[in-house]
């Protein structure tokens, strides 16, 4: 495994502030999205260069931008994403049931990619929506690495990264509220949940667990608006004594309506404890 990532607890380091567009943020930000993409295999992303062209919306490619600002945009991506669930489930789902996965998929990925390297290395990436892509046709996402911010008080470090995902994602979810049939309440649930799903995957790919849960629920505290509850983790134990994390969803992601065969996901608000202690 890699080495151990910094954790919340980690040693006091100076302000440091770099501003979106200043080439010298991008090394380091390279190298944390690079260790990403070696630790998240769910995680297929492409880094575009500071001086690459933007990738070209003629291949399938639509920045967070254009999705909250351009209805084709939006079109295209949601056609494509029913096409790969039809594709794996050999049906079409419900058009608000296809919303609802596409935009777990980006707000997921947006906050690992914002709170990865917060994770890994105490910075804050300033991910701004012109500059995250997603490609209609397979899901997959292009980048390009701008400024981040560290700072040397952990409160205040994770106050900028609640800020950085409320930011990001803020205009996509608005454009997402038709579509997913969401109110904001329930839009903001589903990026809380994501957020704190998404540091608790990285935890497991680094086999620490329980730090990326200790940094979850410290960056989840509840009482965050417009983010509506906190990360929430509880212990279950199995009959032979072994105790899992786990949590209870804000809100239904929607995965068990994609198809006949899909069941709900284990953080489900629909599933008990002894169902999930059933299935663990």
């Amino acid at each position: 495994m890699p080495a151990v990532p910094a954790v919340p607890d980690a040693p006091v380091v100076p302000v440091v502030a770099v501003a979106p567009g200043v080439p010298a943020a991008a090394p380091a930000l390279v190298a944390d999205y690079r260790r990403l993409t070696e630790l998240c295999p769910v995680l297929e992303l492409r880094l575009v260069a500071a001086d690459e062209p933007d990738p070209d919306t003629a291949d399938g490619w639509y920045s967070g931008v254009e999705l909250a600002t351009d209805e084709r945009a939006l079109a295209a991506v949601l056609a494509g994403a029913e096409a790969r669930i039809a594709d794996e489930h050999g049906r079409a789902p419900r058009p608000h049931v296809t919303a609802s996965r596409l935009l777990h998929h980006y707000a997921w990925s947006a906050c690992l990619l914002i709170a990865g390297p917060w994770h890994l290395s105490r910075r804050v990436p300033g991910v701004d929506p012109a500059d995250l892509w997603l490609h209609a046709p397979t899901g997959a996402l292009a980048l390009r690495p701008r400024g981040h911010v560290t700072l040397p008080g952990d409160d205040e470090l994770r106050a900028e990264l609640r800020t950085a995902v409320v930011a990001h994602l803020g205009p996509v979810l608005a454009a997402f509220a038709g579509p997913t049939r969401r109110r904001d309440r329930a839009l903001w649930g589903m990026v809380t949940d994501d957020l704190a799903s998404a540091l608790w995957y990285l935890g497991r790919m680094l086999d620490e667990e329980d730090a990326s849960v200790a940094a979850a629920e410290a960056v989840l505290p509840g009482g965050t608006l417009p983010l509506p509850g906190g990360a929430d983790f509880r212990r279950l134990h199995t009959p032979d004594g072994c105790a899992h994390h786990t949590r209870t969803r804000l809100g239904c992601c929607l995965y068990y309506a994609v198809g006949p065969a899909a069941t709900a996901c284990l953080t489900c608000p629909r599933i008990s404890d002894e169902e999930r202690l059933r299935r663990l």
